[in-house]
């Protein structure tokens, strides 16, 4: 049976190699005889027929031969577009350019010398023969018939947004017929756009026209076509397809498409970040970033968290010279070292198992590896948690971070970012109040011509590890019911890939002490997020599934803030990242807060002691 199966598979590379070949043996007869032919008028005399046929071998080697060497034939014909058509009109008009030059320069004796005018008549007929087959066969490839069995099993398909990757997602469907799906239209509310067809699909109106069309067409499915899809628009699609009872896909969003094409199969459902994150936006071309990073040693610490994963990928993305990830969890740093590797990045990365506490372990990885840059990811986030954690929060949060800030000025690091949180600014949690420390910790060790300490401030990001997200879907997957502490709960979200992205172009721009913010745009009601998460699974919020209020928990406050009066945020060159004017604190009293939490924890004192003392420095 192999045997067999091996041998049908060579024939098929056979036949995949010879037809092309045929095929343009064809074209050349043809385009050569009609060539003489026009040239005579359609009289072609006697002696010009015996000229002609001495001829066309060394007409169809030269044309044969610049194919080859243009690549021609090493391309896969149902994937042939328009970017492919340059290397046929390089090998045509080079194997004509040729055919004129030997015309010229040979003396007349030479009688396989076809003609100036046939060689050149003979030229352009071959071209826009080789192109006419090639576009023949790839419109009878994508336009082929199908039995009324498969067409009635397709689903009906109506595409929003009629733009670049609308066109890419209709060609994509029209390619991949075995996905089931039938493009029957666009919606635009594009006017230069209405009437028109893409890939000989019509767009059939505007958003607005949605629902009425829903019906009309008997469309069974929509996919919104948008890279950067604004969320009314999404909202809008989402509740016009609920209240039809159709399902919704949508294109990736810019940040998930950085490294790889739009194709069917990274079309998704529709997520809670397209309906309540806010706008994605393109902060330019990465040449600041690449500037930054290409060619340098970056070391991430909590490289297997949902921060210091992204913040991996998206580094291993600029081409550093090494990528030194640091994460005590060995599954977590098994997992995100595997993701590059599979993206063909093993060679620059050199993941590691350690605790940002051990002093030695750390110092040692620093001193061998001699990092430019440090993206330090790694800390205790959860607030209810480190409540009654209080001494370990501490530990790791700010006397673990001020320990390798030293260790990095004296390896001689060139820039140290420390990743903090909107619940730094007047924090009533001890995981706010550590955070803030941290800050301080910093900015103390920052100086003119060594390191350059910085901190970026954001808020929630949604799905991250112990967010919201997760648990809501875990308790909507087990029936509810979803809880939320109190119903004025706000909170600031974006994506993972946002944050990071912005995180990165804060850190290129830094100059040393600063304390930067990102601009989370609008705060989100909690109780909100939890209804478009129950509506998203095809349920009713207090209907299928209950919200039940359960409080605010210890160390938690109603609105979280990004930066204070006091601190004056700055704008930057990049509309979503500001400074904030935070004036760094003595470093006598940097030293003696750092020096007796430092004592607390080593001796062992209570949580309550620690916490008294935490909150009496903040």
């Amino acid at each position: 049976m192999r045997t067999d199966t091996h041998e049908k598979a060579r024939m098929r590379q056979f036949a995949e190699g010879i037809v092309p070949f045929a095929d343009d043996l064809v074209v050349m007869v043809l385009a050569y005889v009609t060539a003489y032919a026009l040239r005579f008028n359609f009289v072609v005399p006697a002696e010009r027929i015996q000229e002609g046929m001495r001829a066309f071998p060394v007409v169809v080697t030269l044309q044969v031969g610049a194919l080859l060497l243009f690549g021609c034939y090493r391309l896969v014909w149902r994937f042939i577009s328009a970017c492919d058509v340059p290397r046929f009109i390089y090998a045509i008009c080079s194997s004509t350019a040729l055919l004129v030059t030997l015309r010229v320069l040979l003396s007349e004796e030479r009688a396989w010398r076809p003609p100036l005018g046939i060689a050149m008549i003979n030229g352009g007929f071959v071209l826009s023969g080789l192109l006419l087959v090639r576009v023949l066969w790839r419109l009878g490839r994508e336009g082929e018939n199908r039995s009324p069995r498969q067409r009635a099993a397709s689903r009906r398909v109506l595409l929003v947004g009629a733009g670049e990757t609308g066109n890419t997602v209709a060609r994509e469907l029209r390619q991949h017929r075995d996905e089931g799906l039938d493009v029957i239209g666009f919606l635009d509310d594009d006017p230069a756009k209405q009437r028109s067809f893409i890939q000989g699909v019509p767009v059939r109106g505007l958003l607005s026209d949605l629902a009425r069309l829903i019906v009309e067409l008997r469309v069974e499915e929509v996919i919104v076509t948008m890279v950067q899809a604004p969320r009314d628009v999404v909202r809008q699609v989402v509740r016009t397809c609920e209240a039809a009872g159709r399902p919704v896909r949508i294109a990736p969003g810019y940040f998930e498409i950085l490294d790889g094409s739009l194709s069917v199969s990274r079309l998704r459902e529709v997520d809670i970040a397209d309906l309540l994150g806010r706008e994605e936006v393109d902060l330019g071309a990465d040449t600041e970033l690449a500037r930054f990073i290409t060619g340098r040693c970056v070391l991430i610490t909590g490289a297997g968290g949902s921060i210091g994963s992204e913040l991996a990928r998206q580094v291993a993305r600029l081409g550093p010279q090494e990528l030194v990830l640091v994460e005590r969890s060995e599954h977590a740093l098994y997992e995100i070292d595997r993701t590059l590797r599979d993206a063909g990045k093993g060679s620059l990365l050199r993941s590691l198992v350690a605790d940002i506490g051990d002093t030695g372990r750390m110092r040692a990885i620093l001193e061998r590896h001699r990092p430019h840059i440090v993206l330090h990811a790694a800390a205790h986030k959860q607030v209810p948690m480190m409540e009654s954690n209080v001494v370990e929060a501490v530990r790791n949060n700010v006397i673990a971070t001020r320990r390798l800030g030293e260790i990095a000025a004296q390896c001689g690091v060139g820039v140290f970012v420390l990743l903090s949180t909107d619940k730094a600014v007047n924090p009533s949690s001890v995981m706010g109040a550590t955070k803030r420390l941290a800050e301080s910790a910093l900015q103390d060790l920052n100086q003119p011509d060594g390191t350059r300490f910085v901190a970026v401030r954001f808020g929630n990001v949604l799905g991250s590890t112990g967010s919201v997200v997760p648990l809501f879907r875990e308790q909507i997957r087990r029936g509810g019911p979803v809880t939320v502490t109190h119903p004025d709960m706000q909170r600031y979200f974006m994506t993972i890939p946002e944050a990071v992205r912005l995180v990165l172009h804060a850190a290129a721009m830094a100059t040393g002490g600063e304390i930067f913010i990102l601009d989370m745009g609008e705060p989100v009601r909690i109780v909100e997020l939890a209804e478009e998460m129950i509506r998203l699974s095809g349920l009713k919020p207090y209907e299928d599934i209950p919200i039940v209020f359960t409080g605010i928990r210890p160390g938690e406050k109603l609105f979280e803030e990004l930066s204070t009066d006091a601190e004056r945020a700055l704008k930057t060159r990049h509309p979503r990242i500001f400074i904030g004017k935070i004036p760094a604190a003595p470093r006598a009293a940097v030293v003696a807060w750092l020096s007796a939490l430092d004592d607390l924890c080593t001796r062992g004192a209570p949580d309550e002691a620690v916490r008294a003392n935490l909150m009496r420095l903040i």
